[in-house]
């Protein structure tokens, strides 16, 4: 049997044990010789120090492992919801998907979120049920509450596969009824976000782990890739000797040391550069290869231009995110800091958080920041001091939200210097959501010179104008 190579992002609402399940899984299949506890501060995949002393998950981070005939790329990511963004940013990758439901607290609020975000990018999904040996409640009841709040077409995977799979899909119900049901038909079921597998457990002690990992690697296909070379970057960082580091995902033919790789810059600039190393991380460290296929999830260095979300080759950029921030805060800095030296701080960190959206005002010669909320002003502080080597605060926050039209509306202006009058008719007409900004004239060049009607149209890419109270 060929071996397939697939890409899992494991996620969930905090402190339903994601982290410890993929500890167990690693442990299981070999890839650590113990357990760590992100409250003792040492898993293997909280490889920060703020991860660590805060005992939660900040940054995705990336391990291997092999179950059977599968070679699994595992991608954790944050569960709290101020860090949304990040787990975002790695779903653009991802084959599969495990969301992790507490057998203590069942679908919780960020649970809901994130199910949503699985359905945009269209992931398909395994859910684990974690800390079932802490819980009175029954399978079955936990059971229903899945279904109730995220899907109907939930199975239990613990008791007789088949049967269960038929009595939640028309087209497997036909196949189970005519004795023809087969695993490959479950495995499409599957991938196609027909059906969605629940597994039953406790990380913490090791129970149903293995049952799942063989679920991961028996009810599992690898997506076609393309032949051509493409890539989706899904995420910007930086080692610890200040190197630029580009994570991603190659989704078609290979790439290459030394390979020249043209790409546009998300400021519109066409660029070419050549790729110096080709690394693949597993928790905070990592091993060097010639070559990266499709498939495989890597990491390289030498591409200065690129950001998350970017399509390189074949692949598409990713659309607009869902996930966005709320408040809009504006940085005090120490009195002995030059403020442009500061900026150029922040710029990076946007670099590798977009999100973060720092914009400078040259009148007041003030930096504001876009964040999610308490915990990760707390973490941004804490990152900030430790990477520049200087305090920031951040002053009271105000409300970023967004506005659109909702009828047609004329607004009416005129200018009058001297020997001079001017008057302009603005007609602002609303759109479909999401389609963007359009600018247009209908004003006749016969009346009126094209030199003074500047503009005729304008970007589409912006969605809607962003109002600051």
């Amino acid at each position: 049997m060929k071996s397939k190579n697939i890409t899992i992002g494991i996620t969930a609402h905090v402190d339903s044990g994601k982290t410890t399940l993929a500890e167990a899984m690693l442990y299981t299949t070999g890839q650590i010789r113990k357990m760590g506890r992100v409250d003792n501060g040492n898993s293997f995949l909280d490889t920060d120090s703020i991860e660590r002393d805060r005992g939660i998950t900040i940054f995705a981070s990336q391990a291997e492992f092999s179950a059977g005939e599968t070679h699994i790329t595992l991608l954790d990511t944050p569960g709290h919801v101020d860090f949304s963004a990040e787990t975002e940013r790695t779903l653009q990758v991802l084959d599969y998907a495990v969301l992790v439901v507490s057998g203590t607290d069942g679908v919780q609020s960020h649970t809901l979120t994130l199910w949503k975000l699985l359905k945009k990018y269209n992931i398909p999904v395994f859910i684990f049920v974690n800390k079932m040996d802490l819980t009175c409640a029954a399978k079955n009841s936990l059971l229903e509450g899945i279904r109730a709040h995220l899907s109907e077409k939930c199975v239990d995977f613990s008791g007789d596969i088949e049967e269960n799979c038929a009595s939640c899909d028309e087209n497997l119900m036909e196949l189970f009824f005519d004795g023809k049901l087969c695993e490959n038909d479950i495995i499409k079921a599957i991938s196609q976000r027909r059906i969605f597998p629940c597994h039953f457990g406790s990380a913490l002690k090791m129970q149903g782990v293995i049952e799942f990992i063989s679920a991961l690697d028996k009810y599992t296909a690898e997506p076609e890739r393309c032949k051509d070379f493409g890539a989706k970057v899904y995420k910007i960082s930086y080692d610890n000797k200040g190197t630029r580091l580009t994570h991603l995902k190659v989704m078609g033919g290979e790439l290459r040391v030394r390979s020249e790789i043209a790409y546009r810059t998300a400021e519109g600039e066409d660029v070419t550069n050549k790729v110096s190393s080709v690394r693949f991380y597993s928790g905070e460290k990592f091993r060097t290869a010639d070559v990266a296929k499709a498939g495989e999830v890597c990491t390289v260095t030498g591409l200065d231009g690129t950001y998350s979300g970017q399509g390189i080759g074949c692949i598409s950029d990713t659309g607009k995110a869902v996930s966005e921030p709320v408040m809009t805060y504006r940085i005090e800095i120490p009195d002995d800091k030059n403020i442009y030296d500061v900026l150029k701080d922040m710029k990076q960190l946007e670099d590798t958080d977009p999100q973060l959206n720092i914009v400078w005002n040259e009148q007041l010669k003030e930096i504001h920041i876009q964040l999610m909320g308490a915990v990760q002003i707390e973490v941004l502080s804490r990152l900030i001091e430790e990477k520049y080597g200087y305090s920031v605060v951040f002053g009271n926050g105000v409300v970023a939200y967004k506005e659109t039209i909702s009828d047609t509306v004329e607004g009416v202006g005129h200018y009058e210097p001297l020997r001079h009058y001017a008057e302009v008719h603005l007609l602002i007409e609303p759109l479909p959501r999401n389609s963007g900004l359009i600018f247009d004239t209908t004003v006749s060049e016969d009346k009126l010179d094209r030199n003074w009607q500047h503009g005729n149209q304008f970007s589409k890419n912006i969605c809607f104008v962003t109002v600051f109270l």
